[in-house]
């Protein structure tokens, strides 16, 4: 049974964000400083909003880690949210303090409020909120720089770029595209994509439908925060099987594809080519300009409720979907790999 994992909890202004991760193997060096950029990146981008000048995330490891290292148990990673002073009795946890203060029961279409509300019967819809937000995104990236670091050791990289913004193709229009939105009270989205070198061939599996690598790859991009589509490889939409499929030659005793239009994954596993995965993520449902809804408490037409938001968060999306690939190729090399210690994985990699 595999035995890697993690676990995040925290709301969007709750006093922090918190995440355990079980099963990393002992003597994995953990450099706090790459984390802590992993999630600068993630605060940046052309179109964020206020929020990112109130917090500068940075990671405290509370447990799992001595002198810089794993020692093979649970690491306990916490993000706290600087703007919790100001949220300090709304987001209390204490009966005693129990207030109405940012409460709101007007739907905001695209956001998780609506069904959210029926699923776990809450009148108020500041719980759907809180946890449904993407600042929860934060921890995950710091988790994911985990699962980087632990894929630099097996000289793995990855990286992303934007591919387009709203109807935008360069960085220019990108400017441009933000910038007219935000004058109009709206908001957008856009495509990236993710690239992982060095693969060793074999990870995933095609015998089970949950062991397909790109399966569990789609997966854990898509259940980002408005992401609405998934691509492994190369769109083969109006494309013949003879342009599309990739013709296999040998180098040095190597086997090699020409092309990787299927996205470095064939049959459920990794073919040793680069993996590519492109995403697009939905514009930000959270509008200045609201939409037409309704309340749920008085159940009348109203205009949706506004929540300081982002205008464009496509460049941190693509980080976050980073950290998401980098966990589950993590997954898959310790599974194929694992052992209980780094030098154990790392002499049975060499050994494959």
């Amino acid at each position: 049974m595999n035995k890697f994992r993690f676990l995040t909890s925290g709301e969007s202004h709750g006093k922090c964000l918190t995440a355990i991760i079980e099963g990393l193997p002992s003597g994995l060096e953990i450099d706090e400083d790459f984390i802590n950029e992993e999630l600068k990146r993630r605060q940046q981008g052309y179109g964020r909003g206020g929020r990112m000048k109130i917090e500068t995330d940075t990671v405290e490891i509370t447990s799992g880690v001595r002198f810089g290292k794993t020692t093979g148990a649970p690491v306990c990673l916490v993000i706290r949210n600087k703007d919790f002073a100001n949220w300090e009795k709304i987001m209390s946890t204490s009966p005693e303090d129990e207030t109405d203060e940012k409460s709101f029961t007007t739907i905001r279409p695209g956001h998780a409020d609506y069904a959210g509300s029926v699923k776990y019967n809450h009148k108020d819809l500041r719980n759907v909120l809180e946890r449904s937000s993407a600042r929860k995104t934060a921890i995950e990236v710091a988790v994911g720089a985990v699962a980087k670091l632990l894929l630099k050791e097996f000289n793995i990289h990855g990286h992303s770029y934007i591919i387009q913004i709203g109807k935008g193709l360069v960085e220019e229009d990108f400017h441009r595209e933000i910038d007219n939105a935000k004058a109009s009270g709206d908001t957008l989205g856009g495509k990236f994509e993710v690239v992982y070198e060095n693969i060793p061939v074999g990870l995933g599996s095609f015998v089970h439908w949950d062991r397909k690598l790109d399966g569990r790859i789609a997966q854990a991009v898509m259940s980002i925060p408005a992401v609405k589509v998934v691509e492994i490889g190369t769109n083969p939409l109006g494309i013949k099987g003879s342009q599309y499929h990739d013709e296999i030659y040998l180098e040095n005793g190597a086997v090699k594809h020409r092309t990787n239009n299927a996205g470095g994954i064939e049959g459920g596993m990794s073919n040793g080519e680069n993996i590519t995965v492109k995403a697009v993520m939905k514009p930000i449902p959270t509008l200045r300009k609201p939409l037409k809804s309704i309340d749920i408490k008085e159940m009348t037409e109203a205009e949706a409720h506004f929540e300081r938001s982002d205008t464009c968060a496509v460049e941190a999306c693509a980080v976050v979907a980073e950290s998401r690939v980098a966990w589950i190729l993590a997954d898959e090399i310790l599974t194929k790999f694992g052992g209980d210690s780094l030098d154990e994985i790392k002499r049975n990699f060499g050994q494959s």
